[in-house]
């Protein structure tokens, strides 16, 4: 609770506060909008009489038909979620295992080996893609869904791996030990003892994973070409924009459908995602 007198907490709480949502929200706001205004107030010249940029007197449906009856849209969907959900369960059985090796067992230059997994993280994507691209040539995966899920890992293991060690650090030790005493294995200690107590760690690195992947476009971009292969950030932006013809209504219908599973994610497990996030800092 902010202490003090009514115009303090409105001038450096409660304003700050109604702008930063406005700001935040506007564009999602703004994307609604569009995507239920019919072509004839879309391109309607700013300096007509009844010229509505922020609201529509005729909401239509036409550009969600648009998306799923002449477009791959449906598709587009399937695949992305496909690639993000395999890509994510396998960078994060990776990440969990690294993690707890480089947070709990003892060999030499442990804490140089984990800051270097993370600075590979930092490695941005548009210097990878090319020698991943000779990678993905090679094995012949081009223009198929594996071709993404083997290299989304390239910068999801990396973080996870970072993520899930500071998270293990922040378990106290004596918990495992008192297993181990009991006659526990390593394995069955960290199976059944460290890893329930690490879930909100786990599933904050599983959103931000998943997350990465839905919305990853350079991979996407280079890897897949055919209009069936593609993913909702590839497809709807290749096949809604062409030449400089830009298909605003069905390009925010599409943007809004594509956030919806992300959404769907953090709304249902918010709370985990927010404490997993706070142990990992104070390890």
């Amino acid at each position: 609770m902010i202490e003090g007198a009514l115009w303090r907490r409105w001038i450096f709480y409660n304003i700050p506060l109604i702008l930063f949502v406005f700001v935040l929200l506007f564009p999602f706001y703004w994307m609604i909008v569009t995507s239920f205004r019919p072509d004839g107030e879309l391109y309607r010249p700013w300096n007509a009489v009844n010229y509505m940029p922020f609201w529509t007197n005729h909401p239509t449906l036409e550009h969600f038909r648009y998306l799923f009856e002449e477009t791959d849209f449906g598709r587009w969907m399937v695949n992305t979620m496909f690639i993000a959900v395999t890509s994510t369960v396998i960078s994060l059985f990776c990440g969990v295992l690294a993690g707890y090796a480089l947070a709990r067992l003892n060999f030499p230059f442990a804490g140089s080996l984990g800051t270097m997994i993370f600075i590979t993280y930092l490695v941005p994507q548009t210097l990878l893609f090319i020698p991943l691209a000779e990678i993905i040539r090679n094995f012949h995966l081009g223009d198929t869904p594996w071709s993404l899920i083997l290299t989304y890992p390239t910068f999801l293991i990396p973080f996870c791996t970072w993520l899930m060690m500071g998270y293990f650090k922040a378990i106290p030790k004596e918990l495992e030990e008192c297993a181990r005493i009991d006659g526990a294995s390593r394995w069955k200690a960290m199976l059944y003892i460290i890893v329930p107590i690490a879930v909100p760690g786990i599933l904050s690195a599983g959103i931000i994973a998943f997350t990465l992947s839905w919305n990853e476009f350079i991979y996407a971009l280079v890897f897949l070409s055919s209009p069936e292969q593609k993913t909702v950030a590839v497809g709807v932006t290749s096949e809604l924009i062409r030449g400089d013809v830009f298909f605003w209504g069905s390009l925010m219908a599409g943007a809004l459908l594509g956030s919806v599973p992300v959404a769907i994610v953090y709304s249902f497990f918010v709370e985990h995602y927010v404490s997993g996030l706070t142990g990992s800092v104070k390890g």
